[in-house]
């Protein structure tokens, strides 16, 4: 991809004392070389896929015309982009949900940050190397799930809505592995760091992935899809995140409008063909 730079994982965070030498509202940062009178660069955190190819394709197709360039900072996992966006390294970041979110507020009081709408859904996915259909799932099957609480939870329903497991009725939102109450196969859960569920795939008989990891590892053709979350009144979709001070900046706006529009919602039907879904409204 060009027109963007692009800082992964370790290099993101060696990269922050140049990142804050940059520092303040988009609207300060107006301006740029020659031809780019006025253009404001926004730095935006992103996990790989599909969310920084989405904001690629937005700064090299749209953002232009809209008076913005994108800079995409990558991010290998789900621990950094809300500590650099409250720290100032970041403009705003997209790769996340309103309970991952609610999630990191609860344990980080005093940071001020908002969730500005959803942008798209990436439906969980059941996943396994060994086994071709749910039913075939073995007795004692070993199964791994997000080890962050509100993936956790997430990943959990989707065992029980299928029939892995059956969960204790008061967990709303916050199932664990002790709320467990029993499984027909005596399945036993093992919790994972995201990112490296598809890796598990190895040791395990099956693993709930995230959407977009199960992406990056091309695990809808590499492996076999037992069972996916149901898209309709999903309240999982990610959507831009940015600080609390900025959200009626206008070129936060403007960005988010163009992450809404039919450029945008095209590109992910085509690119992903149902596994990355727009969400929300679509721009006129």
């Amino acid at each position: 991809m060009t027109g963007t730079k692009t800082l992964r994982g370790a290099a993101a965070a060696g990269a922050a004392a140049v990142l804050l030498a940059g520092c303040g509202s988009p609207s300060e940062r107006a301006g740029g070389g020659e031809g780019e009178e006025g253009v404001v660069t926004l730095r935006v955190g992103a996990t790989p896929v599909p969310h920084a190819e989405i904001l690629e394709f937005v700064d090299e197709r749209l953002a232009a015309d809209a008076g913005l360039a994108v800079d995409v900072v990558e991010y290998t996992d789900y621990n950094q982009p809300n500590a650099a966006l409250a720290e100032g390294e970041l403009d705003a970041n997209y790769y996340q949900t309103v309970p991952f979110l609610e999630e990191y507020l609860e344990g980080n009081p005093g940071t001020d940050l908002s969730y500005v709408e959803d942008v798209h859904l990436e439906a969980f996915g059941l996943y396994s190397e060994s086994v071709t259909d749910l039913e075939d799932l073995p007795e004692g099957a070993r199964i791994a799930v997000p080890n962050d609480p509100s993936n956790m939870d997430r990943a959990l329903r989707l065992l029980a809505e299928n029939g892995v497991v059956t969960l204790a009725e008061d967990t709303r939102g916050q199932a664990s592995e002790s709320d467990i109450e029993g499984s027909p196969l005596n399945v036993s859960v093992t919790a994972v760091e995201a990112a490296q569920l598809p890796r598990s795939l190895q040791d395990v008989e099956a693993a709930v992935v995230n959407g977009n990891y199960a992406l990056e590892a091309d695990l809808p053709a590499a492996a076999h899809t037992l069972a996916r979350e149901e898209t309709e009144d999903n309240p999982y979709a990610n959507g831009l995140v940015v600080r609390a001070q900025d959200r009626d900046s206008p070129e936060l706006e403007r960005l988010n409008e163009l992450l809404h529009s039919e450029e945008v919602r095209d590109f992910m039907e085509e690119r992903w063909q149902g596994i990355v879904i727009p969400a929300g409204r679509a721009s006129d």
